[in-house]
């Protein structure tokens, strides 16, 4: 008797592999949408001179959930335009793939804003974390989706793990920048970062053959 679920699973796969160059289409515009809005939301943290512990958490959650649902409606949009269903059984694979990492994410991002960090230079921490974690979750859909997100999400935790070290091995609070810094950090990594590869997705989109 053939199980449902294999059956499901091998379409699935099947999905993907045909669509793949779809979809690493499509990554364009959410990527170039995300990094705009990085560099945006950096450029403002930094103006309005966020630099509490809680108020540097709260500001980038909030500025991660209106990303979050820009993104989801260039999604759905293209797929309205390719008459194809937004929650397929691909999209949802991609989504249970990453949300152990950006829960994760939103919990260490929970923990400050809800926590009592007196000493704002205490969660220089958090940039690093955020930028581990969304590797992970971006490496985790690369099962999934072009071999680039992969090598993206990679880089993410590099530079993320890099972070930490920096921060772990100062002697104290003291001696490591503002947290008004932080914002710059923010901004280069989840919107320069995303800037680029959008810009690189775009640039490359002509060598992509048609899904």
């Amino acid at each position: 008797m053939d199980d449902p679920r294999a059956a499901e699973n091998l379409q699935v796969i099947r999905t993907l592999m045909e669509r793949a160059a779809l979809y690493r289409r499509a990554l364009a515009p959410v990527s170039l949408a995300a990094g705009v809005l990085g560099v945006l939301a950096a450029v403002l943290g930094w103006s309005a001179g966020l630099d509490s512990a809680r108020g540097f958490a709260g500001f980038w959650l909030a500025v991660a959930a209106v990303t979050l649902a820009v993104c989801l409606l260039i999604m759905r949009r293209q797929a309205l335009q390719a008459d194809e269903p937004f929650w397929s059984p691909p999209a949802r694979r991609v989504a249970q793939a990453t949300l152990p990492a950006l829960s994760a994410g939103l919990l260490a991002g929970g923990i400050v804003l809800l926590g009592n960090a007196r000493d704002p230079l205490a969660v220089w921490w958090l940039p690093g974390a955020w930028m581990v974690l969304y590797g992970c979750a971006s490496h985790a859909a690369g099962f999934f989706m072009d071999r680039g997100i992969k090598l993206f999400g990679a880089l993410f935790i590099g530079l993320g793990a890099l972070l930490l070290l920096c921060v772990a091995t100062r002697p104290d609070a003291a001696g490591l920048p503002p947290l008004r810094m932080a914002h710059v950090v923010m901004g280069a990594a989840f919107g320069g970062l995303h800037l680029a590869y959008g810009a690189y997705l775009r640039g490359t989109e002509r060598g992509t053959p048609p899904a």
